[in-house]
């Protein structure tokens, strides 16, 4: 019994010190400048909990109105974290890019892109600078316009093909699913020159677990989503290694390849060195990830919001229709093209308005610098978030409505840096051509050959940083 005593109060000391350390070093942190209201919640994990598991605009919103429209501070992943809010905020972040702020990657994130294990297998790399490992995939010439037209062909083969093995003669579909599978396997064949359905279907499920597990709490044990997400990225990165070898193979016999893998394998770094084999499928990995699953989800919610507007259907329909009534049969998408789906854009736009793919990406301080009168310390990370602007009514009259007429011409909507679904600046997206031409893309070829009604209107969409419709959206097909 005493032993039992002495252990439960060296546990209260310990756990005593531990608070007045921390609220010492906060205390010390605050002091010395004037910081962001907010709060850091609690020892360690601050609020990341309900950053993680609540949702995003009632996370961001309930502390703009307790704090700050402008600027509020909080603790996620262990960091503090200043979130700058609404459009003079984004244009902040976006203009100050390499000069104020950094990209920075969430522990998670670190945990799936950077393992020990890809580290150890180069041990004479040169570290890269701050902010340059990601300066060889930020400008990449192969997601320009000028580049990606020579591949449009190909999307549009893709999507009629998709269609036609997975929609043609079902009454009834689930779009979520089928949509990851169209963009797993574009961005298969755009980045890894793969074309096999087999090998792209394994891979759908890892990528699965991969996305859910970047944005959840570091719990490394059977069941988790992070020892999941963990356990897919390992399986991933080996599949990836072993198509790096077989590239490199064919490549030596003197075989043509047009992909994006085969040009990071014998490009050179600025070092002068070609980059070792983990570091390209680290590379890849994330492209893979990022053309999958947030222009999936563009696509499905685009389905969502379209099947419940006839006469939004209608109006896309006589834009597609106008496009693939000019073309002789056979004759594939061009640039042109591309440019007058204006209407359907807009769609897709408002779409990921009301259901953003991505959230917010994070940034980190470089130096002291000020926002709206506080001081963001040197270290402390910066999150840059859509949910401050997307819905709120001074920017989008109405916001819970569907009206993809907010950006038509002389409108004046929508104001600038208020709606940026690909973030701005140096940092934009460099997928974002590659996005709007895959989705307008499949939208040409699906309103081409379908109606569709939802069949569950209320569908429950759960996930809180990545949405995903609870049934996968069934919809009922109608064939023109």
């Amino acid at each position: 019994m005493e032993l039992f005593f002495l252990s439960l109060s060296v546990l209260l000391i310990v756990v005593s010190l531990a608070l007045s350390f921390y609220a010492y070093r906060s205390s010390k942190v605050g002091g010395a400048t004037k910081l962001p209201p907010g709060s850091l919640g609690w020892p360690i994990i601050g609020e990341t909990l309900e950053f993680v598991f609540g949702k995003p605009e009632k996370f961001v919103g309930d502390r703009m109105k307790k704090y700050s429209s402008d600027i509020f501070k909080t603790k996620i992943f262990g960091e503090p974290t200043a979130v700058i809010c609404g459009p003079a905020g984004n244009k902040f972040l976006f203009s100050n890019e390499q000069k104020l702020v950094v990209a920075w990657r969430p522990h998670p994130m670190q945990r799936f892109f950077r393992s020990y294990q890809q580290q150890a297998s180069a041990p004479a790399a040169v570290p890269p600078k701050r902010g340059e490992e990601t300066k060889v995939l930020r400008s990449p010439g192969f997601l320009k316009p000028e580049a990606l037209v020579r591949y449009l062909g190909k999307m549009d083969s893709i999507s009629q093909h998709h269609l036609q093995t997975y929609w043609e003669g079902r009454d009834e579909v689930k779009v979520f699913p089928l949509a990851k599978t169209f963009t797993l396997t574009l961005a298969s064949r755009f980045f890894l020159g793969i074309e096999d359905p087999e090998r792209v279907a394994k891979l759908v499920s890892k990528f699965d677990d991969m996305t859910l597990g970047m944005h959840s709490i570091i719990l490394n044990f059977p069941g988790t989503q992070f020892y999941r997400g963990s356990k897919a990225a390992i399986e991933v990165r080996k599949e990836l290694q072993l198509v790096i070898k077989e590239k490199k193979t064919a490549m030596a016999t003197g075989a043509q390849m047009q992909d994006i893998l085969s040009h990071m394998i014998v490009a050179t770094e600025p070092t002068g060195r070609l980059m070792p084999e983990a570091e390209i499928a680290d590379k890849i990995m994330g492209l893979l990830v990022a053309g999958y699953s947030a222009v999936a989800t563009a696509i499905t919610f685009f389905i969502k919001y379209v099947g419940e507007r006839p006469d939004i259907y209608e109006k896309i329909l006589s834009e597609q229709k106008e496009i693939y009534l000019s073309k002789k049969a056979g004759d594939a998408l061009e640039w042109d093209d591309i440019q007058n789906m204006k209407y359907s854009w807009n769609v897709v736009l408002e779409a990921m308005r009301l259901t953003p793919p991505l959230q917010g990406t994070f940034r980190e301080a470089i130096t002291d610098f000020t926002y709206a009168g506080y001081t963001i310390p040197k270290g402390w990370k910066v999150y840059w978030t859509v949910s401050s602007t997307n819905k709120n009514p001074e920017y989008f009259p109405e916001p819970e409505k569907f009206d993809p007429s907010r950006y038509d011409e002389g409108t004046g909507f929508p104001i600038p840096y208020t709606l940026v679904p690909f973030g701005g600046g140096p940092r934009m997206c460099p997928g974002k051509e590659y996005a709007r031409l895959a989705v307008l893309t499949f939208i040409h070829n699906v309103v081409k050959r379908y109606k569709w009604e939802v069949v569950f209107p209320e569908e429950k969409i759960i996930g809180d940083m990545m949405p995903t419709p609870a049934k996968g959206l069934p919809i009922r097909l109608h064939q023109h």
